[in-house]
């Protein structure tokens, strides 16, 4: 046993402290404690009982949360670039604005979860979770009408299989047909020279979603349903913002 503390990472406030093996058992104990702003740098808390803590905007950094019981967890805003989340149970949980930069989320239940927020990476994870013959449809940018590293033409209509796809989610980019959001799509895409082709996938076909990801994924075939303009894309990225704008109203 050992003196335990845990503290606000921004002011350095105690949050709880007393004997304790470890820190994963200091939060098992106090699960009804509000943790929020919690530093758990670095953490060790495999396989911990976590369910339904409050761990709003808390610093998990680099935190083990391997099998890790979070359901029903509060994360909103919470930093946990680099964590550790494989098999994490995050059923039901709230990630909204959490960063996820770089974790590892492979095999981790995300069923339920509160997916509302810029980070791509849960929502795309939960692709992993469809059965897999669901249709899935995402889009690929195009620079006078070729694909702008392949110099590849796509035409409308038609399927496409890649050979050799790289599967490593560690390595950002890969071989595979590479596709994304249409906000990634449009993001970095100044010129008028962008077309855009809107692809559809079932969810067996996806190769890849990288831990580093900004919209961008891996997938072995995509048939190209249609090719659009640059500022036709942006209107329906602008209708898609507005309608999420006016539900999240309604919801408060």
């Amino acid at each position: 046993m050992e003196e335990v503390e845990i503290r606000n990472w921004k002011t350095g406030e105690v949050i709880v402290a007393g004997m304790h093996v470890n820190v994963r058992e200091c939060l098992e104990k106090n699960i009804e404690t509000p943790f929020q702003g919690a530093d758990l740098r670095r953490a060790d808390l495999r396989r911990a009982n976590l369910r339904g803590v409050n761990l709003r905007e808390a610093n998990l950094w680099g935190a083990n949360l391997q099998e890790t019981d979070l359901r029903e967890a509060d994360l909103q805003g919470a930093d946990l670039r680099g964590a550790d989340l494989r098999e994490a149970d995050l059923q039901g949980a709230d990630l909204r604005g959490a960063d996820l930069r770089e974790a590892d989320l492979r095999g981790a239940n995300l069923r339920g979860v509160n997916l509302r927020g810029e980070n791509p990476l849960p929502q795309l994870y939960s692709l992993k979770l469809q059965p897999l013959k669901t249709k899935l449809r995402f889009w690929k940018y195009l620079i006078s009408g070729k694909s702008p590293y392949q110099g590849f033409e796509y035409e409308a209509g038609k399927e496409y299989f890649f050979e050799d796809c790289d599967s490593n989610e560690g390595r950002e980019c890969g071989k595979g047909g590479n596709v994304a959001t249409l906000m990634w799509c449009l993001q970095d895409n100044s010129s008028d020279e962008i077309e855009l082709i809107e692809v559809e996938f079932t969810a067996k076909d996806i190769i890849a979603i990288p831990f580093q990801t900004d919209g961008k994924f891996r997938v072995r075939k995509f048939k190209v349903l249609r090719k659009i303009s640059r500022a036709e894309g942006k209107r329906i990225l602008n209708e898609a913002m507005r309608l999420k704008t006016k539900e999240e109203r309604n919801e408060k």
